[in-house]
């Protein structure tokens, strides 16, 4: 399939266009109602849709729900809560986070009501500050938010390749235990399959992911009552061993290590934005996204603390040695313990597949964003050229791929380095959300942003409810990544080390220094302020197109 090559070329837009006023902060209808609403907003952007809309609802809900992956994530990210604090910490960090991350979801959706792009969160921190800041933060924001999200997808998609082996692990009777190697090269096949998913078109891949939330909620419930219908009634976890009897195997205090549970519910409930880099591709997006996200991290949390209860009581005595465990996983002893060899192997195929679903959804949103990133020159355009025929970013779709690979290289270092990976993703998309919250409330009334008068139709106001909610969100947020860059165990050696926060402060500081020696003469923001450079944007293809005729 031939590339788009109708674009004009960067050279021929930079000489052709003078510049001229930036974002324009035009009155758009808050309904929301229609695609033109949506195209509307994203011409006031600064840009034209190159993509189909055919995410309805329940694909939307579908896409949101399947980017958090509830069951798979769980099993993958449960060791950590359960090894460092037992029961309580498993429990109420979950309890904790979600309501938490309920205000931060909130937040998000009324962003991504008010300015529905492939850039999700990157592009609106442009959009929610002074013009004269808006490329160096949105140029942050969005290596931040790239980051995570290779990062996320890493995690789930080595946490698909260890659930894999779990499952010939058990088959085998304990026989088969798999290598590292064997576990990155699982990994390995596995982005390439979603790599090729994603480069079929946006209907087909509307149409898988309507299915998701069905096997996502269903394998759930399955598994949470499975695992307590079958435990015998002396082998439950007593309720105080359950939500009031910490076990604390990390070295920090009961207090530290109760709190690095939160790596597990704030791994399972990021990325709100993922439906946000799908919007352009979703019906009535000003609406149908922020909902999405809403009720996504609403069901997630609901349904993710009955399911961690169930886990916790049925546990029984399956200790902290991750190495007898089946795939060094947690919740796979527990369904085993509980459920048999039958049912687990029956069982635990529809957890591998939520689990891919995770990654087919999250690479779709990878690539979306770095498409965003490209067509306003932040990385090379390359990644911004468009299908003809799928109108599928093929490029930066095999970018996230490459990208991931490259990644999971780390896991030859240790299981510490896999960990880290999780942490990563967390930390690096929600300081990409903190960013443009903070700056909507600091900036909201300045003649630059006027969010008032560019709001959505999801919409929280500016008397104390919607101040609250995102006040909350903003500290919320700074809390819980202090506690994702602790180290999980210590004392800290080289190997327990927790790389997470070194990694992305130090890209962080390196995408700085490119920006201010390079990436500064060509990056002008996002949507309108970049347009007269821009060649993907609205006023170039408008102006290209007047030339023509």
């Amino acid at each position: 399939m031939a590339s788009d090559s109708s674009h004009p070329s960067e050279k021929d837009a930079g000489k052709r266009f003078p510049e001229e006023p930036s974002v324009q902060h035009r009155p758009v209808s808050v309904g929301g109602t229609t695609d033109d609403d949506a195209d509307e907003r994203l011409a006031n952007m600064g840009y034209k849709n190159e993509f189909k809309r055919e995410f309805a609802s329940l694909s939307t809900f579908s896409f949101a729900m399947a980017i958090m992956g509830l069951i798979s994530s769980v099993i993958t990210t449960f060791n950590t809560p359960w090894v460092s604090g037992g029961g309580p910490s498993v429990i109420w960090t979950w309890f904790m986070g979600s309501i938490m991350n309920m205000t931060l979801g909130v937040a998000i959706g009324e962003l991504v009501s008010a300015y529905p792009s492939a850039g999700g969160l990157y592009t609106v921190s442009g959009l929610v500050v002074p013009k004269r800041w808006a490329p160096m933060v949105a140029y942050g924001v969005g290596w931040a938010n790239g980051l995570g999200q290779i990062a996320g997808i890493c995690g789930t998609a080595y946490g698909l390749a260890s659930m894999i082996m779990s499952w010939a692990y058990v088959i085998s009777n304990g026989s088969y235990v798999a290598t590292t190697g064997e576990i990155v090269g699982v990994f390995c096949a596995i982005m390439v399959i979603a790599g090729i998913l994603n480069s079929f078109p946006t209907s087909w891949l509307a149409r898988f992911t309507a299915s998701y939330v069905f096997v996502n909620i269903i394998t759930t419930i399955v598994v949470a009552i499975l695992v307590l219908a079958r435990t015998p009634r002396d082998e439950f976890l007593s309720g105080e061993a359950a939500f009031g009897t910490i076990v604390n195997n990390s070295g920090w205090s009961d207090s530290l290590a109760f709190l690095i549970g939160l790596q597990m519910v704030q791994f399972v409930m990021t990325d709100y934005d993922a439906t946000a880099h799908i919007s352009e591709e979703v019906h009535k997006a000003a609406i149908a996204a922020p909902v999405a996200i809403v009720q996504a991290v609403f069901a997630t949390g609901l349904l993710g603390f009955f399911l961690n209860i169930c886990l916790v009581f049925a546990s029984g005595d399956i200790g902290v040695d991750l190495t007898v465990w089946p795939g060094e996983l947690a919740v796979a002893q527990i369904l085993l313990n509980r459920g048999g060899k039958v049912a687990f192997l029956v069982v635990w195929p529809f957890a591998c597949c939520v689990a891919f679903f995770v990654v087919v959804t999250a690479t779709q949103a990878n690539a979306r964003s770095f498409y965003a990133l490209a067509r306003d020159r932040a990385i090379p355009v390359f990644f911004a050229k468009v299908n003809k025929k799928t109108r599928i970013t093929l490029n930066a779709v095999w970018l996230v791929v490459i990208l991931n690979i490259v990644l999971v290289m780390l896991a030859f270092a240790s299981y510490y380095a896999v960990a880290a990976v999780f942490a990563l993703a967390a930390l690096g998309m929600d300081l990409s959300y903190w960013v443009p919250i903070l700056c909507r409330q600091i900036f909201s009334e300045h003649p630059d942003v006027q969010f008032h008068q560019n709001r959505g139709p999801f919409y929280l106001g500016n008397g104390l409810f919607g101040k609250v909610i995102n006040w909350i969100a903003i500290f919320w947020t700074l809390f819980e990544v202090t506690i994702l860059a602790i180290p999980t165990f210590t004392p800290v050696t080289a190997i327990t080390m927790n790389w997470a926060s070194v990694v992305f402060f130090g890209v962080m500081i390196l995408s700085y220094i490119w920006y201010a020696l390079y990436a500064h003469k060509h990056y002008r923001g996002p949507g309108g302020y970049a347009h007269e450079h821009n060649a993907h944007s609205v006023v170039v293809q408008e102006v290209l197109a007047k030339e023509s005729h």
